[in-house]
């Protein structure tokens, strides 16, 4: 599974999200609004999608199979951009954009589909104090794996024509997904206890139990309210960069070093984190990384030269680390594992909201008022985060949510709704 997710981020590197398909579309289309769709397309496809597969999750007996299929389909959408970059000449520009923006739909949603029976599958075959770890160790060699894609992706853009340089890039990202696939079609799974149940439940009956569980599981609720606070409180990293350059006339050249001193942060900070959360607290590492999100900006405001970036970039990588590998390892905590896919669902659902208009508002403020503004709102953000975090979340325990959340959910002794 970790070499599943390195060669995931090989590919997100040589096709990256944020600079690779944006450029591509750029040669298709001078729309800045399109252009500055894709990474949120990325980011609300994963996001959004979690909570209608929860129900279905809830009640598979082994997860793999769920998650081999619908993985398939945040994979090969990389292969059809790689025909449709080679067929541009025939195709035209507009048919062309219509087809890269339904391929990255297309991807987007598969990997919401494939993101509540994976993160489940994860949590069940990984040890309780290892899933931090994992995650880390994952999410550190992606970051590696990325980074090297992302300087083959340059070669390749500066030396072959257009657009054969993209149809490159874009198939070996296909290449690199499938070789992903087959690491991950590798993992070994256990069938799950027989008291899970499989009986069907209507939406009504479906929506009733998300309910209850917002209702009756206050822990959990907070939590939710912590991840929309930190997903605002890292606001600030998406304007680092284009601060910089304006009151500070940054070069390229130091923007991609900013850049790769942010990636290194993470391949650092990742497996660290996971490492400490699962031996201490991930809660502890989820505050401390408001508090870094916080920190970055504080700096940002008190920059006056190029040099204050290299802590900012640094910090905001740290930031980013918790967002990914500490949040996850600590979602799949609440809930036993019968209740655990709407957990993980409501988790990611409820957030995505956030996720697509924190950086609109940032925009907003950096308008308005100056990028000041923007920096202001991440600390505060970032302070509200800790405080909920350190005073009002409490740790959560699977043996302790198997025992006090589950009787709350399902007082019969069955799956919450039946």
């Amino acid at each position: 599974n970790v070499m599943d997710g390195a060669f995931f981020g090989l590919a997100l590197g040589v096709a990256s999200f944020v600079t690779v398909i944006p450029l591509f579309v750029a040669t298709l289309t001078d729309s800045t609004v399109l252009i500055g769709l894709i990474a949120s397309i990325h980011l609300m496809g994963w996001q959004l999608p979690q909570l209608l597969t929860a129900e279905k999750v809830s009640r598979l007996r082994r997860y793999k199979r769920m998650v081999l299929l619908m993985t398939l389909h945040e994979r090969w959408p990389f292969l059809g951009l790689a025909v449709v970059a080679a067929l541009v000449p025939v195709l035209g520009r507009e048919l062309s954009l219509i087809l890269t923006f339904a391929l990255l739909i297309w991807q987007g949603l598969g990997g919401g589909l494939a993101a509540t029976p994976w993160q489940t599958m994860i949590a069940k075959i990984m040890p309780a104090d290892w899933r931090g770890t994992f995650y880390g160790m994952q999410s550190s060699l992606a970051n590696l794996m990325s980074s090297g894609g992302a300087v083959l992706a340059g070669a390749i853009l500066g030396s072959v024509d257009s657009p054969q340089d993209f149809a490159l890039c874009f198939a070996i990202a296909g290449v690199s997904m499938g070789i992903s696939f087959l690491f991950i079609s590798s993992t070994r799974e256990p069938e799950s206890d027989a008291s899970i149940s499989t009986t069907h439940r209507d939406w009504g009956t479906f929506l009733r139990g998300l309910k209850r569980i917002l209702r009756t599981d206050g822990n959990f609720r907070w939590f939710v309210v912590a991840r929309i606070l930190g997903q605002t409180a890292a606001v600030g990293i998406a304007f680092y960069t284009i601060y910089a350059v304006r009151a500070f006339d940054m070069s390229a050249e130091t923007a991609g070093l900013m850049t790769g001193v942010m990636m290194l942060a993470q391949t650092v900070a990742n497996p660290l984190l996971g490492w400490l959360g699962d031996r201490w607290s991930h809660r502890a590492m989820f505050a401390l990384g408001a508090i870094t999100a916080a920190l970055s900006a504080v700096l940002a405001l008190a920059a006056t030269g190029i040099g204050w970036f290299y802590p900012i970039f640094a910090l905001a990588g740290l930031a980013q680390a918790t967002l990914w590998t500490t949040v996850m390892a600590m979602t799949v905590q609440f809930g036993a594992e019968r209740d655990r896919p709407y957990y993980i669902g409501l988790s990611n659902t409820l957030v995505a909201p956030a996720t697509l208009f924190a950086p609109i508002i940032g925009g907003w403020l950096a308008d308005l008022a100056g990028f000041q503004a923007t920096f202001m709102l991440a600390i505060v953000t970032g302070a509200l985060t800790t405080l909920v975090l350190m005073f009002v979340v409490r740790e959560p325990r699977p043996e302790r949510a198997s025992l006090d959340v589950t009787p709350v959910l399902a007082p019969h002794g069955t799956s919450f709704g039946e």
